[in-house]
C-alpha cells in the first residue's frame, strides 16, 4: 500500500470538510468544549488512517483505533444533536459519512489480515 492515497482516506477528508460545516451551527458556548473535541477527533483519525497506510506490521492495531474513533465521533456529533447544537439534517448526513466509512473501514481490515 505505501504512502498512497487510500479510499477511507479519501473519505476521511470528505467527512471533515462536512464537520467543518457542521461546526459551524454550534454556539459559541460549545464552540470550545464540544466543537474542539469533535475536531480533535477527526485529525486524530487522519492520524491514524495514515500511520496504518504507512505500516505493514501491526496495521490492525491502528485500524482498530480508527473504528474507535469514529465510534467516538459518531458519540459526539449525536451529543451535539441531543443537546440542540448540531441540526437533526447535518446530523444524519454525518452519521451516513460516518457508517460509510465503518464500511470502508471493515472491508480493509478483512484485506489486512
Amino acid at each position: 500500500m505505501g504512502t498512497e492515497k487510500l479510499i477511507i482516506q479519501q473519505k476521511w477528508e470528505a467527512m471533515a470538510e462536512y464537520v467543518y460545516i457542521l461546526l459551524r451551527h454550534i454556539p459559541k458556548s460549545e464552540r470550545f468544549t464540544l466543537g474542539a473535541e469533535i475536531r480533535a477527533s477527526v485529525w486524530k483519525g487522519l492520524r491514524l488512517i495514515i500511520a496504518a497506510n504507512a505500516r505493514r506490521g501491526g496495521r490492525i492495531v491502528l485500524q482498530d483505533e480508527i473504528d474507535i474513533e469514529i465510534q467516538v465521533l459518531q458519540g459526539l456529533i449525536r451529543t451535539g444533536m441531543a443537546l440542540g447544537c448540531v441540526p437533526i439534517k447535518k446530523y444524519e448526513i454525518c452519521s451516513r459519512l460516518l457508517v460509510e466509512l465503518g464500511r470502508i473501514l471493515g472491508g480493509w481490515k478483512k484485506s489486512s489480515k
